[in-house]
């Protein structure tokens, strides 16, 4: 006896209108899923002092580096500009700063640039071309693949320091059609977009110190609500004029020495620096289902303003402390379970003091002393970014998330007396520690615009996520790579083989999976096969000017047609019996043709194909 399935016009009103209550809970309950999804950091990019790309930068933060250097002849005379005294007119107080060494190089043919228009963009421009390209490719997203795309770009920017040099010079005929777009910061987010074909919300944000983080803020807010399924968020900075840094001066905010003594008694100021950082960013459930890799997680994010306070630029303790709670309750996390903030933290005798005591009311009321609260800067190791800080200290903050580590916060000897230590739980680490914790870890991070906006956003480690299995493990694997010419190739093949020394046991399997699939494949190539990654290594050596076996074949096309692949079988008597078998099992292309085929001639055969 089967039962006879419910029927709405059969149920009384009272269990119509429960049946109702249900689904209306149903939807919201989806609805607030959906609003508080995690997001997932699926690739990073960065140019920092003394690091280029992420790996760099973790190797640079767990030795304890200090990237902080003289200023370089080819920003400004440093000896013609210094005088120890501040208030000296038109001279600036300190002669460092956290620089990068080819700021003013740029490969404008990959990005479809012609050289003139090139040479009048600003170089935060140019920056933020290569670490997006870069960021994408570190998240296995080939941008041949994306035009069309609802991908987002959240960028911060803040300074024209290039615009500044090109109107010092006074010489009006030296405009042409390109200044506009080329210093304009709003284009910074837009050329992006328009390069790379993404259709999403492209937006510049310009919010001082704390740009870069109110822009991972909006990406987030997007993504969640629909507007893109992918967003690129980040920050750039340069430092080319010295007229900011002479008004910095004038300010008191620099330090003298040149270093970011954060919480520590000698705390005088900071030190400026320059770079650029991009975190490639999708909803959890997106990136799952693609298939992503996931470095981290974003649980919840805040933004607000200090309002009316003691200055413009000071910063306000009550409102740092309703955007870490806002942040907080967003990601549905009590204060305990924060482990790491990685703080704002310039240096400075007024800021250090007031962002602790936030820290401590928020995250260390009733936490015991043997469970404190870590807490660390960036600032230490590579100076303040501006508006690239806030995403320097999120990439800092993923990665200690994914590998389990603190790494050391730098000049810290005294602790500065006019923080009330005794009161928090709290702890800096000296040196580099391993993050145990009974608990998942879970950082905050806080960046604090002197314009007044404030944000702070929580990142954890990313979810263990099942490996898919593979039917049957290849004897040998095939790699291909490409650039836009002969020479960034064998660069190219160098990087991969620095790569594999610094991981012998990589899988190759992965290795060229992700680089076959989740790169461009652009007109100039090269392709290797290998059975390991001591083979695959000594090809690629040679390939780009060492000695050993090179590459199989190398070879450009000479426009953007992309060739076909095609499996051609003879039928003329080279059969034997399972030929077919292991390719059947490997290629997944090859295995969906042959099904498609068994459909098409299913009842046509007297044996099916398949078998």
């Amino acid at each position: 006896m089967t039962e006879r399935p419910v029927i709405e016009g059969d149920l009384s009103p009272i269990k119509r209108a429960l049946l109702e209550q249900r689904r209306l809970k149903a939807k919201v309950e989806a609805m607030e899923r959906e609003r508080d999804e995690p997001i997932a950091i699926i690739g990073m990019g960065c140019r920092f002092p003394g690091a280029e790309g992420p790996e760099s930068f973790w190797d640079l933060l767990m030795r304890g580096t200090d990237a902080i250097c003289d200023v370089p002849a080819d920003r400004w005379d440093i000896d013609a500009f210094y005088d120890p005294d501040p208030d000296a007119p038109g001279r600036v107080s300190s002669r460092r700063g956290g620089f990068l060494t080819r700021v003013d190089l740029f490969d404008p043919s990959l990005f479809g640039i012609s050289p003139r228009e090139a040479e009048t963009m600003d170089p935060q421009q140019r920056l933020a071309l290569e670490v997006a390209w870069e960021g994408l490719e570190n998240a296995a997203q080939p941008f041949d693949k994306l035009p069309g795309s609802l991908t987002g770009v959240y960028l911060g920017i803040g300074t024209s320091d290039y615009l500044q040099l090109q109107a010092g010079t006074g010489d009006q005929k030296r405009i042409d059609a390109y200044l506009a777009t080329g210093n304009s910061h709003s284009v910074a987010a837009g050329r992006l977009s328009y390069l790379l074909g993404f259709q999403g919300p492209s937006l510049s944000v310009d919010t001082a110190c704390s740009s870069s983080l109110v822009a991972v803020h909006l990406a987030c807010q997007s993504l969640r609500a629909g507007d893109c399924r992918m967003a690129l968020a980040g920050g750039v900075n340069t430092i080319l004029w010295v007229g900011n840094t002479i008004s910095l001066s004038k300010a008191h905010m620099l330090s003298p020495d040149g270093h970011c003594k954060t919480f520590d008694a000698a705390a005088d100021g900071f030190v400026r620096a320059e770079g650029a950082g991009i975190v490639v960013l999708k909803r959890l459930s997106h990136a799952e289902a693609d298939g992503d890799r996931i470095v981290a997680l974003i649980l919840g994010s805040a933004c607000n303003q200090d309002g009316r306070s003691s200055g413009l630029t000071a910063p306000n303790g009550p409102s740092q402390e309703a955007v870490i709670r806002q942040a907080l309750h967003r990601a549905r996390l009590e204060p305990a379970e924060i482990g790491y903030v990685e703080t704002h933290g310039t240096g400075t005798s007024l800021g250090d003091p007031i962002e602790v005591q936030a820290l401590g009311n928020v995250l260390c009321k009733g936490r015991d002393k043997d469970d404190s609260l870590i807490i660390g800067s960036v600032k230490t190791n590579i100076g303040h970014l501006e508006a690239a800080a806030g995403i320097a200290g999120l990439i800092k903050a993923a990665l200690c998330v994914e590998r389990g580590k603190f790494v050391p916060h730098l000049h810290f000897q005294t602790p500065n007396p006019h923080i009330a230590w005794e009161d928090y739980a709290l702890s800096i680490p000296s040196a580099a520690m391993e993050w145990t914790s009974r608990r998942p870890r879970i950082a905050g991070v806080s960046a604090f615009g002197f314009s007044g906006t404030n944000a702070h956003v929580i990142v954890s480690q990313a979810p263990d996520l099942p490996k898919k299995a593979i039917a049957i493990e290849r004897p040998g694997h095939f790699l291909a790579v490409s650039a836009q010419s002969d020479s960034a190739l064998r660069e190219l093949a160098a990087r991969h083989v620095d790569y594999l020394a610094r991981h012998p046991d990589t899988n190759v399997a992965d290795m060229c999976f992700t680089l076959n699939t989740g790169r461009a494949h652009l007109n100039v190539r090269a392709a290797f096969t290998a059975m390991s990654p001591k083979e695959l290594s000594a090809k690629l050596q040679s390939f780009s000017g060492c000695s050993g076996p090179g590459a199989i074949a190398t070879g450009g096309f000479a426009d953007s047609a992309q060739p076909e692949l095609a499996f051609l079988f003879t039928g003329q008597g080279s059969q034997y019996l399972g030929m077919g078998r292991e390719l059947y099992e490997r290629e997944r292309r090859f295995r969906e043709a042959l099904e498609e085929c068994g459909e098409l001639l299913r009842g046509e055969l007297d044996r099916p194909l398949l078998e």
